[in-house]
């Protein structure tokens, strides 16, 4: 994929106009992930419909937030099964599919590796392959992992250039989904039929998060419990980043590719290198920020096989698609913690998620300006 002379967007910016009455098929929408980016979508005006085998946490974003009361349908299906997959894009009849549905844990992916890689790798099949026969999608994008990169443990940052693979099942489905991607963009898709890119984005945090093995949902309900926390690899370095950011990334890459074809390939969303973290540090902040008493110990079992560091380079979003993380670190965990103290007070969490939607896309309206005020000035 040449680049040269291909201009960036003017501002990288979630633009309301664009996706105000957009039909919009997410998968996977009843998710961590899923579920903010429904919200964003219904808050922007589009017609948005899911796809999922049910809501995968007790409790759930989705249920909290009441993110199904504002869908246009809702699917309960299993993206393994192709007729069911196939019928909810014949009904819905979506403008962009964005496919999200995964089995996303490392830890359950040893557990149970059949089931992921007939989830991450056929399920992302059937999804492509129901939008070739029966769709009419201008736009899909296919949400892996920057875990589908051959980890060497480099303290750089791995480019979408890089080779594929992975040690445990769940990174090495990723790694999968992303050679299904290129295969079917190349085989099908190419060059008329629909404009399929892929992301890559990881260690995403936000409020909202019940997942199990996973840090922040693990230090929330030690914090919310009291019970302490104990964790694995305090030692490990992750690109964490509020999860807002890359969504954002994803509508702003979706409104590029409805644009230009030329934007359909793979795609890095991740911090600015100087934020990522190790576990520990993380710990330590979230434990000075929490009201009440947070502790932790080190996990001292043999644990299965986790890269120490990782790490994305973004610098083609940065530079194609004017796209930058509007958060930092430090206030992707002034708003997680905000958001479970209100879990825990028994607001609406509806609005407080709204909130917090509506706060980052005026911080990026702010960022988008003052950038382009410098660049008129220089």
């Amino acid at each position: 994929m040449a680049y040269v002379g291909l201009s960036p967007l003017p501002t990288g910016r979630v633009d309301p106009g664009f996706w105000a009455g957009r039909r919009v098929l997410l998968t996977g929408h009843t998710g961590f992930k899923g579920a903010w980016l429904s919200i964003w979508l219904q808050t922007l005006g589009a017609e948005v419909a899911g796809l999922s085998n049910g809501v995968p946490t007790k409790p759930s974003l989705y249920e909290l937030a009441r993110v199904g009361d504002a869908m246009e349908r809702d699917f309960i299906d299993d993206v393994r099964d192709f007729e069911a997959v196939a019928g909810a894009i014949t009904r819905a009849r979506p403008e962009i599919v964005i496919h999200m549905a995964a089995q996303s844990l490392v830890r359950r992916s040893f557990v149970d590796p059949r089931e992921t890689y007939e989830t991450n790798v056929m399920g992302t099949v059937n999804v492509f392959e129901a939008v070739r026969v029966t769709g009419d999608a201008r736009v899909v994008i296919n949400v892996t992992s920057d875990k589908c990169y051959e980890n060497r443990e480099w303290e750089w940052g791995y480019r979408e250039d890089e080779a594929m693979g992975g040690v445990d099942p769940y990174s090495s489905s990723k790694g999968c989904a992303e050679l299904v991607t290129s295969s079917f963009r190349r085989a099908f898709f190419e060059p008329d039929g629909p404009r399929l890119a892929s992301a890559r984005a990881g260690n995403v945090i936000g409020g909202g998060d019940w997942s199990e093995d996973r840090l922040l949902p693990d230090l929330m309900r030690a914090a919310l419990s009291g019970e302490p926390l104990r964790v694995r690899n305090p030692n490990a370095i992750r690109p964490w980043q509020h999860v807002l950011n890359p969504l954002s990334g994803y509508l702003v890459l979706a409104q590029a590719l409805w644009e230009s074809p030329e934007y359909a390939t793979a795609w890095n969303f991740g911090p600015a290198d100087d934020e990522a973290r190790p576990v520990g540090w993380l710990v330590e902040r979230v434990g000075r920020l929490w009201p009440g008493d947070l502790r932790w110990d080190r996990n001292e079992e043999v644990q299965p096989h986790e890269a120490r560091s990782l790490r994305v380079d973004s610098s083609r979003a940065r530079a194609q698609l004017g796209w930058r993380p509007t958060w930092d670190l430090d206030e992707a965990l002034d708003r997680i913690v905000a958001w479970y103290q209100a879990f825990a007070a028994g607001a609406d969490m509806r609005t407080a998620t709204h909130e917090q939607v509506e706060a980052f896309d005026a911080a990026q309206a702010l960022r988008v300006r003052s950038a382009a005020s410098k660049l008129a000035s220089e």
